[in-house]
């Protein structure tokens, strides 16, 4: 609700210094500009915090073993199931409960009606409803954290991406008479709370039997929602436990590694076991035995496999719907193009943290860091070894994005200069967005915390970014007469990333990292609409490059007081 009240005094601020307020019809289109930039930036903060909460509080209780203890008490399904979602979900209904007098006062503005604010609460609510459920029915299934996430963050975007791929007219641009961007809110949130945050008029295209496009999404999103809980309840107790956490069973692979994961490999045939040797295959184990068991076992399940093949679906639909706006007959062009590769380079982004995040918090719920206290291991054979892992296993989330930049230079809708600028960046916020999952993951002893600080830092950097943007160009006049209004931003976004990072292990560096990075992305993105790529990709690259090397040594003195070791050479 804060950053809400904030963005609102900010874009009240840009009005008042780039442009002249003569009457009350000034008033009701600033109200009405204000509505459609806060309904949709709550509905992408309900769908990624509902979504985040239900997987991440399920997958806890998964990690540490304590879901089983809830299968063995006389709990209903239907309790367990919902009990979980819903207490997931109470943050999210607080703080749309907290936002909704901050919508009913833009209202008196002008230019938005009560009517609208009910759609689109209505609208927000449905979709947390249904996210939330996403999360909670994935996490339930499946058993390893990251496999959650990143099933439930694909199946968001895919969700989200079929809405507008449906909009642009794929599957045609009428249907029964009615276009197919107003069967698109039907069925697609992002969709749907556009058409919600627009003046209301006579409904011109009304859909059979429901009338109104959000009547027809309200009724999707809830069946959905009740769909998935249904299956939910039907299977948790064939979910859970899963056939990993049963030992003994005939299933179970005989050639586990030291963290109880199995190798790349088929598993022989169980043989007959000695009290006095250990049975089975023997295995040559690297020099650092970190990258080791990130790379030569599954150590995040077998079915991360289909995360891959899901993410290489999504790339081929990019790559397809990229050729279509280059070459189609619109000629759409670039911008079009960025419509499409902005999205994917979030959701790597996202993936490559969720990864990284996850691969502390697991060993740790599971007491596999505890086994460190009695090796010679290294602070760095440690940390750069989950580094090396960590990209070795997202190897497709960072190459992948790269290779559409190429396709795009190819056909020359950016040009070789603007390219080595994109793939510098995207590196950059790759090695970044890793680093800041292994430093959460190395400073929060509470594994929702530490996903929960990770992944919403990347998200509400890349949230902060749109609503930055969209605001310049709303409120469109000279760059020097926003930096006023945007200090107060600014100021929030350093106390919040020091927060995030520097409240377990403070230090300098971070505390100079987190008042550089709100200050040097206002430039980047002035920058950016200026067309300074230049200026963007040095902004970019030396600023959280620098937010890079401030994390690690943190994260390797995390590593060290958890061993009982210093660094210093001290005895």
């Amino acid at each position: 609700m804060s950053a809400l009240l904030v963005l609102m005094c900010i874009a009240w601020l840009l009005l008042a210094g780039t442009q002249i307020v003569r009457n009350l019809g000034d008033m009701a289109r600033f109200g009405a500009m204000l509505f459609q930039t806060l309904a949709p930036l709550q509905l992408a903060l309900a769908i990624f915090f509902s979504a985040l909460l239900a997987a991440s509080g399920v997958a806890q209780e998964k990690d540490r073993r304590t879901l089983v203890l809830l299968l063995l008490t006389n709990l209903t399904n239907s309790e367990l199931v919902l009990g979980k979602l819903l207490a997931s979900l109470l943050n999210v209904l607080v703080l749309l409960a907290a936002s909704l007098p901050l919508f009913m006062l833009s209202a008196l503005f002008g230019g938005v009606s009560f009517q609208q604010i009910s759609l689109v609460f209505a609208v927000t609510l449905a979709t947390s409803l249904a996210a939330g459920s996403l999360g909670s029915l994935l996490a339930l299934w499946r058993e390893k954290t990251f496999q959650t996430l990143a099933l439930t963050a694909l199946a968001l975007v895919f969700w989200l991406a079929a809405g507008e791929a449906l909009a642009w007219g794929a599957l045609g641009r009428v249907w029964l008479g009615i276009p197919a961007d107003v069967w698109a809110a039907g069925f697609s949130p992002w969709q749907a709370i556009l058409m919600a945050t627009r003046p209301l008029v006579q409904d011109q295209n009304p859909l059979p039997y429901v009338g109104h496009a959000i009547n027809l999404f309200l009724l999707f999103a809830l069946t959905v929602a009740v769909a998935l809980n249904a299956v939910a309840i039907l299977l948790v107790r064939v979910w859970n436990p899963s056939r990993e956490a049963r030992p003994g069973t005939d299933d179970t692979p005989q050639d586990e590694s030291i963290w109880g994961l199995s190798e790349k490999s088929v598993a022989p045939k169980p043989v007959a076991r000695s009290v006095h040797a250990a049975g089975g295959k023997t295995r040559q184990v690297w020099d650092n035995p970190i990258i080791w068991r990130e790379i030569a076992t599954w150590a995040y399940g077998r079915k991360v496999l289909i995360i891959r093949l899901a993410y290489l679906l999504l790339v081929g639909l990019a790559g397809a719907a990229l050729y279509g706006t280059l070459h189609g007959e619109q000629g759409l062009g670039t911008a079009s193009a960025a419509l499409v590769m902005v999205p994917l380079f979030v959701l790597s982004l996202v993936l490559v943290n969720a990864q990284a995040v996850t691969a502390l918090t697991s060993e740790r719920d599971v007491r596999a860091l505890d086994l460190l206290l009695v090796t010679d291991l290294t602070a760095k054979e440690f940390v750069f070894g989950k580094l090396g892992g960590i990209f070795y296993n997202t190897k497709e989330m960072v190459l992948l994005p790269m290779a559409l930049c190429l396709f795009l230079w190819f056909e020359r809708a950016v040009s070789g200069e603007n390219l080595l600028y994109l793939l510098g960046g995207l590196a950059v916020m790759n090695v970044f967005v890793a680093v800041l999952g292994v430093h959460a993951g190395m400073s929060y002893g509470n594994s929702r915390t530490a996903i929960g600080v990770s992944l919403g830092t990347v998200f509400f950097l890349f949230i902060g970014i749109a609503a930055c943007m969209q605001m310049m160009i709303a409120f469109s006049g000279s760059f020097h007469w926003q930096i006023q209004p945007f200090l107060a931003f600014m100021l929030g976004g350093a106390v919040g990333l020091y927060a995030a990072l520097g409240s377990r292990n403070p230090s300098l560096a971070i505390g100079v990292a987190s008042v550089l990075c709100p200050i040097a992305t206002f430039w980047a993105i002035t920058s950016f609409l200026l067309q300074y790529t230049l200026g963007v990709f040095l902004a970019t690259v030396v600023t959280y490059g620098f937010a890079t090397a401030a994390m690690l040594v943190p994260a390797i003195y995390e590593f060290d007081v958890a061993t009982g070791r210093t660094t210093g050479g001290e005895e």
